[in-house]
C-alpha cells in the first residue's frame, strides 16, 4: 500500500530532529520543525524549511501537547509526522491522532505501540510467546504491601521500574528490604511526572550482566528482519552512556539466537518500522527479554556505521508503503563502531545535569568520525529537557581502531561554557576493562563510583595551569600596568596569582622571561611557557621547548582552555574576597540547577539531620534530592511545590547556630 507524503513535521527537538531532517532532505522531502519558547533559536529550528512555535518551555505544554502539534502540521500543510525518540514517540494516542488527522505516522501502528508500550503487559505477552524473561512481578495490584511481598518472594537485589516509560526515569535498584518502600515512592513519583502513570513492575536484578539489544525492522507486508545487536552495558542512572556494535560478548551463534528471538517478538505484534528488542545477557550466555522500544533508538548510528545503511531513510521508505530494502541474508556487517553520549552534567557531583549557554562548540571531524548534535555556539541549554547534547561516533576496521579514533575525536571536540562529561568519557574508553571488551552494567559503579577520585576526573596538569596563568596575565594585568609585585632573588619581578578551578583555588607565581615568555611556579614545580600567535581561538605556545597549540576563549573573566585532550575553565581570583554567604554555605540549601519544585518535605521550625531530604527538585527529566548539609533547625523554607527555581536560588535555610536536637 503506497502512502505518499511530501512534507514531514518532526515532533521532536535537538540532535534527533536535525538527524531526521538530514535524511529527509537527502530524499527530497520538505521538513517542519516545532519549538518551545526555550528553543526558538535552536539549531533544529534553523535547519528545517519551516518552523512553528507550539508553546512555553515545559514539555507538557509544548512537545507533549498533541493538539498543538496537530495544529502546527495543519498550519503548514505537513502530511507526515516523525516522532523521533522520547516525548510522544511511543504514545499510541499520538500515533492514532496523527492517523485520524490524515497524517502519515512514521512509526509502528498504535496497536503495536500499545502492545509494547507498557512493560508489564509486554512482559506478559513475551512470556506467552516463550521469549525468555527476567523473573519478576508485573501484576495489577500496585499497593506498597503487595509490591513489598513480591520483592521478598523474588529476592534482593531487585529492580523497580516504571511500567510506562524508559530512559532511566522511574527506575531504582534496591539492595535490601529496608530501602524498598522509599525506592517505590520515589520511582512512582518520578514515573507519574515523566509518563503520567505511576504503575511499576519488579524484576530480579541480574548482577554483572550486559545490556544487549537487537535492531529490527518490519514492513507493511509482514516481513521482519534484524540488523544485528548493540552492546549498551555502560550506563549511569540506568541511562546508556557508551554503545557499540557488534557486542564484544556475542558470538555468531548467540547473535543468531538473539536475532531470532527479536524477530519473533516483533512478528508476534505484526510490527512495522524501526524497533529495538532489549535483552539482559548474563555471564553464562543466557539472555532475558527486558522490553521493546517501538521507535528509533539514540544509539542507531553504530548500527548504521557497521551496516552502511541509513535507518531513518528506511523508516521513511516503509512509512511510504515500500517493502524492506533488503532481506536477512543480504545484511552485511563491516568493522566496529562505538558511540558516546556527550552530556551537560557533572560526573564529580553524581552526574548532576547542568544548564547554561554554549560559549564555543566545535565538533571533531576526520576519518571514521561522526558527530550527531543539535547545538551551536551561543545556544542556551535549558533545564527543561534531557541533558544529552551530542553523540560522538567512531567506526574502524577493528574495535581497537574504533576506540582509538573515538578517544581522539573526543579530545578534539571543543565544548566551552558548560560543565560536561567529555573527560569522563575519555577515561572510560581508556580503562583497561572497557578496552578489553569486558564492561558490564556494573562497570561505572565498580570503576567510577560516585565521589571517587576516578569519577571526579583528573586534576589540571601543571602545563595547563601554567598556560592558563600566562593567558590570564596577558589579557588583563600586563595590559593595565607593568609586571609589578614582589622582588625575586633572581632579579626579576614575581607576580602571585590565584586560579579558581571549580571549587578549588590554586596559587601560582608568574615570572616574566622575555617579551612573551613566563616561568610559572605552582605546587608541582616550575613550567616555562612562551606564547605565540592567537588566531581564531587557537593559541600556539611552547612549553619547556615543545611546541603545541590550544583552543582558548574568554567569557567575561572566565578562561576556557582545551589542550592535549584536557579541558578546564579558570578565573583569576587574586583580589576576590570570600563573602559571608559562602562561608556559611552549609546553612543554605541552594538549587543546583534550574528546575521545578516537586515536593517540600520540611517546614520552618523542624529539626533535621545531616543528609535528610528537605526539597525534591525536578530538572532535565530527573528528580534531585536536596538534603540538609548539617544537623540543625529549619529557619526558612523559601519555595513551595510547583515553583520554578533558578540555579543557586535559596530553597531553604538552617538556623545559623545548630539547634539542640533530641539526644544531642
Amino acid at each position: 500500500m503506497t502512502r505518499a507524503f511530501s512534507k514531514i513535521l518532526i515532533a521532536n527537538r535537538g540532535e534527533i530532529a536535525c538527524r531526521i531532517m538530514r535524511a529527509a532532505h537527502d530524499m527530497g522531502y520538505a521538513t517542519v520543525a516545532v519549538y518551545s519558547d526555550a528553543d526558538k533559536d535552536a539549531l533544529h529550528v534553523r535547519t528545517a524549511d519551516e518552523a512553528v512555535r507550539i508553546g512555553p518551555p515545559p514539555a507538557s505544554d509544548s512537545y507533549l501537547d498533541v493538539a498543538a502539534l496537530l495544529t502546527a502540521a495543519k498550519r503548514v500543510g505537513a502530511d507526515a509526522v516523525h516522532p523521533g525518540y522520547g516525548f510522544l514517540s511511543e504514545n499510541e494516542s499520538f500515533a492514532a491522532a496523527c492517523m485520524a488527522a490524515g497524517l502519515v505516522f512514521i512509526g509502528p501502528t498504535p496497536a503495536s505501540i500499545r502492545a509494547m508500550g507498557n512493560k508489564a503487559a509486554a512482559k506478559r505477552l513475551m512470556i506467552e510467546a516463550n521469549v525468555p524473561c527476567v523473573p519478576g512481578y508485573q501484576g495489577a495490584d500496585q499497593s506498597d504491601a503487595t509490591l513489598a511481598a513480591e520483592a521478598d518472594r523474588i529476592g534482593y537485589p531487585i529492580m523497580v521500574k516504571a511500567a510506562a516509560g524508559g530512559g532511566g526515569r522511574g527506575m531504582r535498584l534496591v539492595s535490601r528490604a529496608a530501602d524498598f518502600i522509599q525506592a517505590v515512592s520515589t520511582a512512582r513519583s518520578e514515573a507519574t511526572n515523566a509518563f503520567d502513570s505511576g504503575e511499576l513492575i519488579l524484576e530480579k536484578a541480574v548482577v554483572d550482566a550486559r545490556h544487549v539489544e537487537v535492531q529490527i525492522f518490519g514492513d507493511t507486508l509482514g516481513n521482519v528482519i534484524h540488523l544485528g545487536e548493540r552492546d549498551c552495558s555502560v550506563q549511569r542512572r540506568h541511562q546508556k552512556v557508551i554503545e557499540e556494535a557488534p557486542s564484544p560478548a556475542v558470538s555468531p551463534q548467540l547473535r543468531e539466537k538473539m536475532g531470532a528471538a527479536a524477530v519473533a517478538a516483533a512478528k508476534a505484534i505484526a510490527y512495522c518500522g524501526a524497533g529495538t528488542v532489549e535483552f539482559l545477557l548474563d555471564s553464562s550466555g543466557d539472555f532475558y527479554f527486558l522490553e521493546m522500544n517501538t521507535r528509533l533508538q539514540v544509539e542507531h548510528p553504530v548500527t548504521e556505521e557497521i551496516t552502511g545503511l541509513d535507518l531513518v531513510a528506511w523508516q521513511l521508505r516503509i512509512a511510504a508503503g515500500e517493502p524492506l530494502p533488503l532481506q536477512q541474508d543480504q545484511i552485511r556487517v563491516e568493522g566496529h563502531a562505538i558511540e558516546v553520549r556527550l552530556y551537560a552534567e557533572d560526573p564529580a557531583r553524581n552526574f548532576l545535569p547542568q544548564s547554561g549557554t554554549v560559549h564555543t562548540w566545535a565538533p571533531a571531524a576526520g576519518a571514521g568520525v561522526r558527530v550527531d548534535h543539535g547545538i551551536r555556539s551561543g545556544q542556551a541549554i535549558s533545564s527543561f529537557y534531557d541533558p544529552m547534547i551530542a553523540k560522538v561516533i567512531a567506526h574502524g576496521r577493528t574495535r581497537e581502531e574504533a576506540r582509538r579514533r573515538l578517544v581522539r575525536a573526543l579530545e578534539e571536540t571543543v565544548l566551552f561554557g558548560l560543565q560536561n562529561n567529555k573527560a569522563f568519557l575519555v577515561d572510560m574508553l581508556n580503562h583497561p576493562v572497557f578496552a578489553a571488551g569486558g564492561a558490564t552494567t556494573a562497570f561505572i559503579g565498580a570503576h567510577f563510583p560516585p565521589g571517587s577520585e576516578a569519577a571526579s576526573g583528573r586534576a589540571p596538569s601543571a602545563r595547563a595551569l601554567a598556560l592558563a596563568a600566562a593567558l590570564h596575565y596577558e589579557r588583563s594585568a600586563r595590559r593595565v600596568s607593568p609586571l609589578v609585585a614582589s622582588w625575586d632573588s633572581s632579579g626579576a619581578f614575581a607576580k602571585p596569582l590565584k586560579l579558581s578551578v571549580g571549587d578549588c583555588t590554586i596559587p601560582v607565581t608568574l615570572l616574566a622571561c622575555g617579551a612573551d615568555g613566563y616561568r610559572v611556579t605552582a605546587e608541582g614545580g616550575a613550567i616555562d611557557i612562551e606564547l605565540g600567535d592567537l588566531d581564531d581561538g587557537v593559541v600556539r605556545f611552547s612549553s619547556d621547548g615543545v611546541q603545541s597549540q590550544a583552543r582558548v576563549a574568554f567569557d567575561g573573566d572566565t578562561l576556557y582552555l582545551a589542550v592535549a585532550g584536557e579541558s578546564l575553565a579558570t578565573r583569576e581570583t587574586s583580589h576576590e574576597i570570600k563573602g559571608a554567604a559562602e562561608r556559611d554555605g552549609d546553612a543554605r540549601l541552594l538549587a543546583p540547577m534550574n528546575g521545578r519544585i516537586v515536593s517540600v518535605l520540611a517546614r520552618a521550625g523542624d529539626t533535621v539531620k545531616k543528609g535528610q531530604r528537605v526539597v525534591i527538585l525536578e530538572a532535565m527529566k530527573m528528580q534531585h534530592e536536596i538534603v540538609a548539609g548539617r544537623d540543625g533547625m529549619v529557619e526558612t523554607i523559601s519555595v513551595k511545590e510547583g515553583d520554578q527555581v533558578a540555579t543557586r536560588q535559596i530553597l531553604a535555610a538552617l538556623a545559623v547556630e545548630p539547634a539542640s536536637l533530641p539526644g544531642g
